[in-house]
């Protein structure tokens, strides 16, 4: 078993379609967490699932756990979405990592602008949780400026943010939003870059 199950003919031609290449060679890892830039329109989720089923990636996304009640809660598990609860005492980040001990295989998607608007920086939390988690990070884009969606980046976090982010920022360098004036820069806080974070 793997991340990887049978992919969709249907779900590729239809983004051929509309005129989008797919460039992904995902690691062999059984878990990591994929972060997905730019991400600067509805229509990204749209993108992005086709390409998805396309390749047959299994992966996991966050929701509020206050979402998961009744059928609707029982539908967001079947789609592959994880409750977190902002107020529990480990937080999301302690509780997405206990999420990776929980499953042999396990992609959590996370888009770390946390906002389709403009914002000067990157939310860190998939740093964080890569590193309590002990999994890499695989970076993924969603290029519609060259119609192209990439994935399969890898990069081994050593804790040197600084660093780290230099290696992310040059990944998207050139990788164009839907909406190019609400693109923000790739960067954490000043403050958060400049950390050195044990895992």
């Amino acid at each position: 078993m793997s991340n990887l199950k049978s992919g969709s003919r249907l779900a590729a031609a239809c983004l051929r379609l509309a005129g989008w290449r797919l460039n992904v060679d995902l690691p062999d890892d059984p878990r990591y967490v994929l972060v997905v830039a730019p991400h600067t329109s509805n229509w990204d989720f749209v993108v992005g699932f086709a390409a998805k089923i396309a390749v047959g990636l299994q992966l996991k996304v966050m929701a509020k756990h206050t979402l998961f009640r009744g059928l609707f809660g029982r539908w967001l598990r079947w789609m592959g979405c994880l409750p977190v609860d902002r107020r529990a005492p480990r937080g999301f980040i302690g509780q997405m990592a206990d999420a990776f001990d929980h499953g042999d295989y396990m992609v959590l998607a996370i888009t770390p602008e946390g906002t389709r608007s403009y914002t000067e920086y990157w939310k860190s939390g998939f740093y964080h949780i890569a590193r309590a988690a002990g999994v890499p990070i695989v970076l993924a884009s969603l290029d519609y400026g060259a119609r192209v969606v990439s994935a399969g980046e890898r990069i081994e976090t050593t804790g040197d943010m600084e660093a780290d982010m230099a290696l992310i920022r040059a990944y998207y360098e050139g990788k164009q939003g839907k909406r190019p004036s609400e693109q923000g820069p790739v960067r954490f806080r000043p403050s958060e870059e400049k950390a050195v974070v044990n895992g």
